[in-house]
């Protein structure tokens, strides 16, 4: 699996996330420009000694991205999704997308997406989002869920 992660913008998020791919065997691609050094003390701390441990991959853009795996199946992960994460029929190779934390995917990704690879998590009514390491974790063992956890004991 693939944690695709559009122009993040909180250190401890990311050190998070690296963690959760290091331990899961997900690669983790980081589409720019991010909205800090990835050598910040703060992504260190949370993610301990794991990135040596992860498949990490920096692309400047999202084109840059999308032209280094044009094939790759892409859902995206937000509040405007109309699906249920567990509705989808995640595939080993696919590509799990999230936002900026602040301000979530740009509409045009989210329209290349397709409203049938647009996802979002259930929550209360008033709420406006969850944490982003958070949602990754959810979204990334539901796919590895239906996949029979492979590559986990």
């Amino acid at each position: 699996m693939h944690i695709i992660l559009y122009q993040p913008e909180i250190p401890p998020n990311t050190g998070n996330i690296i963690r959760l791919c290091a331990n899961t065997g997900a690669s983790l691609h980081l589409v720019g420009p991010l909205g800090f050094q990835l050598d910040h003390s703060r992504v260190k701390r949370a993610g301990l000694d794991y990135a040596a441990m992860a498949c990490v991959q920096q692309h400047v853009s999202w084109n840059a991205f999308r032209s280094k795996f044009p094939e790759m199946r892409i859902w995206a992960f937000s509040t405007r999704g109309q699906r249920r994460y567990d509705q989808a029929d995640f595939q080993t190779g696919d590509g799990l997308l999230f936002g900026p934390e602040t301000r979530g995917l740009p509409t045009g990704v989210l329209t290349e997406a397709g409203d049938e690879y647009c996802l979002r998590l259930p929550m209360a009514d008033d709420s406006r989002s969850l944490n982003l390491s958070n949602t990754v974790a959810i979204g990334l063992y539901e796919a590895l869920r239906q996949l029979g956890f492979p590559r986990n004991r």
